[in-house]
């Protein structure tokens, strides 16, 4: 890391604590005593106002209710921030109205000739779903569900929440402590531990019409949510390995809970396990389809026979 950059990486852990010291500094950025020392003085040189206490278990802390410095990007921090950006541009992410300001904002920051940069890369680069004729369109279809914000707002002050979902023409509440909140197949889904019922359930963001605190009284505590779902884990039953070009395929597209292991230093070769529901059609059918879509590249160890069955269908229906 070069000086410029350490300098500045090291005034934002500053800023973020309330107290640090030398070593800790040392181990943190993996540099020498005399470099951290030589580093703090030049960040007080800066305007950081920071406070040496003397003693035994001594230290610095930054004065209260001072002025801190502006951060400062270097050229390559500018512009992995701005293609950040521009990647999620046609994403479905939440908080869209605010990366137009803090696009903006980045802009006023950097120097004309950096300005140009970025102008540059925002005609040369695009990303999947980045319209050609105009790269700063954002399609409708684009949009994140409304109560996507209010629902992570909601989760940021307490993950126990009250949540109303569309069902069938109806809506049904649920009671749920949040587990994550995740992105899959072009939809936000909710995995989270129904406090009613006691086992988990996934609710998809665009099904959400209400979220609201759940009262403390009567929640479950989080130890007593792990334990009971540890109990309820679901077995392995589906085990298979997998070469370099399923590996490959594995890394285009897989579903957010599978996860592979590699099996030699190389990476080339792994192994992956995990549970498929055999009497759901649904998820038997996504499933014969992702081993499809891996390809020859895989020795299957272990199934459940109505996936074999499965894929055995869909092959003659191919032939056909």
């Amino acid at each position: 890391m070069k000086k410029v950059e350490r300098i500045n990486t090291i005034m934002r852990y500053i800023n973020n604590r309330s107290r640090f010291t030398i070593s800790e500094i040392m181990l943190e950025f993996n540099i020498s005593r005399s470099t951290a020392i030589r580093d703090i003085r030049e960040i007080e040189s800066l305007g950081m106002p920071l406070v040496a206490e003397v003693g035994r278990d001594g230290g610095y802390f930054v004065m209260h209710n001072s002025l801190l410095p502006g951060v400062r990007f270097t050229d390559t921090e500018v512009k992995a921030l701005f293609i950040a950006f521009m990647a999620t541009r046609n994403a479905q992410l939440p908080y869209l109205k605010s990366r137009q300001s803090l696009a903006e904002k980045l802009l006023g920051l950097i120097s004309t000739n950096q300005q140009d940069d970025l102008v540059l890369l925002n005609q040369m680069l695009f990303f999947e779903g980045t319209n050609p004729h105009n790269p700063d369109l954002l399609e409708l279809s684009d949009l994140p569900h409304p109560m996507l914000e209010k629902l992570i707002q909601s989760l940021l002050i307490d993950n126990y929440l009250w949540i109303a979902i569309e069902e069938e023409k109806a809506i049904k509440p649920y009671s749920i402590c949040l587990l994550r909140l995740y992105h899959e197949k072009s939809l936000w889904l909710m995995e989270g531990f129904d406090l009613e019922e006691e086992k988990k359930r996934i609710f998809p963001v665009d099904r959400l019409a209400d979220v609201k605190p759940y009262p403390p009284k009567k929640r479950l505590s989080q130890k007593k949510i792990l334990d009971k779902l540890s109990k309820q884990a679901e077995e392995i039953n589906l085990v298979f390995e997998l070469g370099p070009t399923a590996i490959a395929q594995y890394k285009k597209y897989h579903p957010l809970k599978v996860s592979i292991s590699y099996t030699n230093p190389y990476q080339s070769t792994a192994i992956l396990k995990t549970f498929v529901h055999a009497d759901k059609p649904e998820e038997l059918a996504e499933m014969t389809n992702w081993l499809l879509f891996l390809g020859e590249d895989i020795q299957i160890r272990e199934a459940p026979e109505q996936l074999f069955e499965a894929l055995q269908e869909r092959v003659r229906g191919m032939v056909k």
